[in-house]
Order: C-alpha cells, then sequence, then structure tokens
C-alpha cells in the first residue's frame, strides 16, 4: 500500500468497528466472549482499542520522543465505552491527518516516524474490526491491498520484534499463498532448503490466521499442517 492510503484504510476500518461493536452490544452485550482473543469481552475489545487509539493520537499530535510522559487513562464504564471509542478514533484520525509521515516521533519499533504509526494503526483497526465481527459471526473479507500489507507488516516487523536474534533454531519456512492478491511471502525464508507448508487462502485469511484469531483449517495446508502451526506460534507477541 502507498502512504496516502493508510488513513483512509484507518477511517473505514474505524467506522466499521464502531457499528459492529454496537451491533454486538445489542445482540450479546457487553460480556460477550470474543472468538479471537478468548480471554477478552466485547468491552475489553473496544476499551483495548480505545487506550491503543489515544496512545498513538498523543504520541503522533505531542511529537513525543519517548512514552515517558504519557498518562494512562482509567477505564470507563461500559455504558460509555461506545461514545468514548469514536471519540478516540477521531482524535488519532485528526492527529495523522495533520502530522507529516516522515515526522520523527517514538515508536517501539526500530522505525521512528509518523508512517510507522499510520501503518501500525491502520493493521490495528483491521484485525480489531474482524474481532469485532467475530462476535456477531459476520466477518468481513478484509481488503486484499490492506491484508497483504499486513502480512508483510507481521513479517516485517512482527517477527523481528518477537525474535530479534532471528529464526529459532528449529525453524523451517512456511510459505503463505495469498489467492486474491496473487502472492506469496514465506515465514523463516531461507531456514531450511524446503518449505514444511503452504498455506493457501485470501490475504485477509492468512493474515488472521498468522495474528491467530482464526485456526489454520481455515486455509489450505500442504505440509506439515501442526509443524506450520508451531512455526506461526514461535513468534509470541505477548
Amino acid at each position: 500500500m502507498e502512504i496516502h492510503e493508510y488513513l483512509p484504510s484507518l477511517r473505514r476500518s474505524n467506522a466499521r468497528f464502531a457499528e459492529a461493536t454496537a451491533a454486538g452490544v445489542l445482540a450479546h452485550g457487553w460480556r460477550a466472549r470474543v472468538p479471537g482473543c478468548p480471554d477478552w469481552s466485547l468491552a475489553d475489545l473496544v476499551w483495548h482499542l480505545a487506550e491503543v487509539q489515544r496512545f498513538w493520537a498523543w504520541v503522533v499530535r505531542t511529537r513525543a520522543q519517548d512514552p515517558s510522559a504519557y498518562e494512562q487513562p482509567v477505564r470507563h464504564p461500559d455504558d460509555e465505552l461506545l461514545g468514548y471509542a469514536a471519540a478516540r478514533s477521531a482524535e488519532l484520525e485528526a492527529a495523522l491527518a495533520g502530522a507529516d509521515p516522515a515526522e520523527r516521533v517514538w515508536t517501539w519499533a526500530r522505525r521512528q516516524d509518523v508512517a510507522w504509526v499510520l501503518r501500525r494503526q491502520a493493521q490495528e483497526a483491521a484485525v480489531h474490526t474482524a474481532d469485532a465481527e467475530q462476535v456477531l459471526g459476520d466477518v468481513h473479507p478484509i481488503p486484499a491491498d490492506l491484508a497483504l500489507d499486513g502480512l508483510d507488516e507481521w513479517l516485517e516487523v512482527m517477527v523481528l520484534g518477537a525474535l530479534p536474534d532471528g529464526p529459532p533454531a528449529d525453524a523451517h519456512p512456511v510459505v503463505l499463498h495469498a489467492v486474491d492478491a496473487d502472492a506469496e511471502r514465506t515465514l523463516f525464508a531461507g531456514s531450511r532448503p524446503v518449505p514444511v507448508a503452504t498455506l493457501t487462502g485470501t490475504a485477509g485469511d492468512l493474515l488472521l490466521a498468522v495474528w491467530r484469531r482464526v485456526p489454520l483449517d481455515a486455509l489450505t495446508v500442504d505440509g506439515d499442517a501442526a509443524l506450520a502451526a508451531a512455526m506461526i506460534a514461535s513468534v509470541d507477541l505477548e
């Protein structure tokens, strides 16, 4: 994706997230479990994304060079969460719209600029929107370009963050074949001559699989499914 595409994508995901969470509360209540994050209720999911968006809005708005001055919010009551989350989404969108992507800001990654925040927040909102839609049992497809970019970000940023010293000693390549993007990406490329498995599906389903929102049986697996799952699980982002 091009840099100018991230903010419109974030806005679309934020709008979908708001719709899905409001419908989820109406249909199932705030205590409904989130299938992709079974330790979370719907209230936890909404609060989490609101917290994340509040933090990154602060980073961008203040051009923070470290996070030490950030003040953590107090959790709001459930009946205030939808309004609070909508306000935090608007705040983040406004902060990003008013910033040059090349401006330096603190991030937890090697890249330290607003462009990194734009990409990360577009991807954060896309995955959490799928989380909210799972509560309803009606997950909309993630656009192929956004999902393929999400796979790239997962490989370039998340894998490196989880495994800063490189792949584990027992690493095996796993090919991710996105049929709707006519593209392939590889986890642990070069660690062995032959991939242990090829996982085939839409880019969106592959993205949700590597983020452990859907099981590998949501994909077509050619090869050792158990070992492929272990390779993805080795990217521990907790």
